[in-house]
């Protein structure tokens, strides 16, 4: 297992900072962005948290996939591998 999550239908209203400090209770979260579109910069409604360790990782998904964040049903899972768009 990696210690880096994707988190799926996330709000629009959510910040980095907001997503961190909602998994900084499982663990130390060594980054949390929200992806966010080149051109208009708004929220493409996913990110990644990345954890210390791949324990606390396993404990956020347990804990935080389907509950409710900012008025939406989060997702959460492993993050895939990013693949190669050529």
């Amino acid at each position: 297992m990696s210690n880096k999550l994707y988190i799926g239908n996330i709000s629009y209203n959510t910040t980095d900072d907001s997503l961190k400090e909602a998994f900084s209770q499982f663990g130390s979260v060594e980054s949390a962005v929200i992806i966010t579109d080149k051109f208009s910069g708004r929220s493409k409604g996913f990110g990644f948290v990345e954890f210390s360790t791949e324990e606390e990782a396993g404990k956020a998904i347990k804990e935080m996939d389907g509950q409710e964040m900012d008025g939406r049903a989060i997702r959460v899972s492993e993050a895939r591998p990013q693949e190669d768009r050529r």
